[in-house]
C-alpha cells in the first residue's frame, strides 16, 4: 500500500487525503464528463479539469480511502441534470474541479488527477472513447470505447475488500 497522496484545490483552502493505491488511473472521454466539466471549467476563475483533447484524467480511489482534511465547507456538488446521481464536486472557494462522487453510494470517488500535482499516479488507460476519431487519441496507453473489463474488475475487488473490511 502506499502512502497518502494530496489533492489540493487551486487556492490551497480544500485537501482531501486518498490513502493507498488508486483502484485505477484514467482518462475518461464520455460525454458527461466533457460538458460537466466543460460548464465547470467555464466558471469565473475555475482551474482546469480536462486535458487539452477533452478527456478528463482521474484517480480512482475506494470511497473510504478518502477524506477531506481541510475546507469541507467549500465542498459543492454540481448535477449536469436534475435527478443525476452524479456529482461533480466543485471547491466553491476557487472553482476548483475536485472530483466525481454517486448519490447512490457507490464504493469508489474518482479525484481529478491535476488535484494531485506533482504527486499524480501515472496514467493507465483511456477509456469511453467511442466519440473519437480512429488515430486521434496518442497511442501511448490502451485506449477503450467502453469501460474495460480490467477496470470493472478492479471495482469489484475494491467493493469485496470494503465488504471483508480489508
Amino acid at each position: 500500500m502506499h502512502d497518502d497522496t494530496m489533492a489540493r484545490c487551486a487556492c490551497g483552502s480544500v485537501t482531501l487525503r486518498a490513502s493507498g493505491t488508486p483502484i485505477g488511473v484514467t482518462v475518461c472521454y464520455c460525454r458527461d464528463c466533457e460538458e460537466g466539466w466543460r460548464r465547470i471549467e467555464a466558471l469565473p476563475g475555475a482551474a482546469r479539469a480536462r486535458e487539452a483533447d477533452g478527456g478528463t484524467a482521474y484517480q480512482v480511489y475506494r470511497k473510504d480511502r478518502v477524506r477531506c482534511v481541510t475546507g469541507q465547507q467549500h465542498l459543492r456538488p454540481f448535477k449536469l441534470r436534475e435527478g443525476s446521481a452524479t456529482n461533480r464536486v466543485v471547491a466553491s472557494c476557487c472553482n476548483t474541479p475536485m472530483l466525481v462522487d454517486f448519490d447512490d453510494a457507490k464504493h469508489w470517488v474518482s479525484i481529478c488527477r491535476r488535484r494531485f500535482g506533482d504527486a499524480a499516479a501515472p496514467l493507465e488507460m483511456r477509456m469511453c472513447t467511442r466519440t473519437r476519431r480512429p488515430g486521434e487519441l496518442a497511442a501511448d496507453l490502451p485506449n477503450h470505447t467502453g469501460y474495460p473489463p480490467r477496470f470493472i474488475g478492479r471495482l469489484l475487488l475494491a467493493r469485496l475488500a470494503m465488504l471483508v473490511g480489508r
